[in-house]
């Protein structure tokens, strides 16, 4: 045990602790701040973790995460990439399947998704193999992509008429040498980002995914639809792939000065406990402008309040990851 400051004894393994831990422990011993006064805190301490860089702990297997949720605008996008930057940043090797027709994560990523790039569509359409749609960020290693192009626009109608359409996805991932539990150039995480939607793309990544990532905006609307997509989770896991579950929910859009997000946030965190990350994203205008840079919010600002709270939630994730 090791004594701080204030008197009070912390666990000898705090090295791996987050900003979130390290404010709730704050809180135990009689801290009543207000919530915008504790976000504060947790990114100063963020922002000191920031200057050691240490490794986050990697999966003793490939986690293969779907990031999904029907509604649109809830920061599905944005939290697949960042965290995916975040995680790289921290030693670990992803990959980014881009499901998505817009294309918007491949447009972030600042990889190259024009008509004619190998990419998703090739995959789930014509069976091409993982590897050979796959780039490498060309700024950040460890990280690597499979992009959506325009083409997959059209990929619900031409896997209706296509055999085990439901399961191409899952057959791709599991022909890909990097992924499992062998070497070491394994990758970590495969993060898998779904259209806002509930047809055969997002179908397609349930059945081949092992987790869920649902990211929920702090905002009465965004818990309309939840359950919804929690009963499709259920008739996923029930006939296609028993081994999904949802271990990972994360709160966008978060912002601490109003009763209504905390109000979400602890009706959210009542009903999923502790799949519920303890790191918030907060709005930001950074997060929003990074996109039109062709990169993620880490490294168009590192220093900002929104790439210090997904560097965050990425680490509570790995640490999370390694105690399942």
């Amino acid at each position: 045990m090791t004594q701080p400051e204030n008197g009070t004894t912390e666990p000898e393994n705090a090295a791996v602790r987050t900003a979130a831990d390290l404010e709730e422990t704050r809180t135990s011993y009689g801290d009543t701040s207000t919530p915008l006064a504790r976000a504060i805190e947790a990114e100063l301490r963020a922002r000191e973790r920031m200057n050691f860089r240490d490794p986050l702990p990697r999966p003793s297997k490939t986690r293969v995460m779907v990031v999904a949720n029907q509604k649109g605008g809830v920061g599905k996008t944005t939290s697949t990439v960042n965290l995916a930057v975040a995680l790289a940043q921290g030693g670990q090797r992803v990959l980014v399947v881009d499901l998505d027709p817009q294309g918007n994560a491949s447009t972030a990523l600042s990889v190259d998704h024009r008509r004619g790039t190998n990419s998703s569509y090739d995959v789930l359409v014509d069976g091409m193999p993982l590897s050979e749609a796959v780039q490498e960020h060309a700024d950040i290693p460890g990280l690597f992509i499979v992009p959506a192009t325009i083409d997959l626009a059209g990929a619900e109608i031409e896997l209706v008429s296509v055999v085990a359409r439901e399961s191409r996805l899952k057959k791709a991932l599991a022909a890909y040498e990097l992924i499992g539990t062998g070497s070491e150039d394994r990758l970590d995480y495969v993060l898998i980002d779904c259209p806002p939607s509930l047809g055969l793309l997002t179908l397609n990544a349930l059945v081949a995914g092992v987790e869920m990532l649902i990211p929920i905006q702090a905002e009465y609307y965004a818990l309309e639809g939840l359950g919804q997509l929690i009963e499709t989770v259920e008739m996923v896991k029930a006939h296609l792939n028993s081994d999904l579950s949802i271990s990972t929910i994360l709160i966008t859009m978060y912002d601490s000065r109003t009763n209504l997000a905390a109000g979400v946030a602890d009706e959210v965190r009542e009903h999923f406990k502790e799949q519920v990350l303890r790191t918030t994203i907060p709005r930001s205008v950074r997060v929003s402008e990074a996109p039109s840079y062709g990169q993620s919010v880490i490294t168009y600002d590192p220093g900002s309040p929104g790439a210090l709270s997904y560097s965050e939630a990425a680490r509570e994730m790995a640490i999370k990851g390694g105690q399942l």
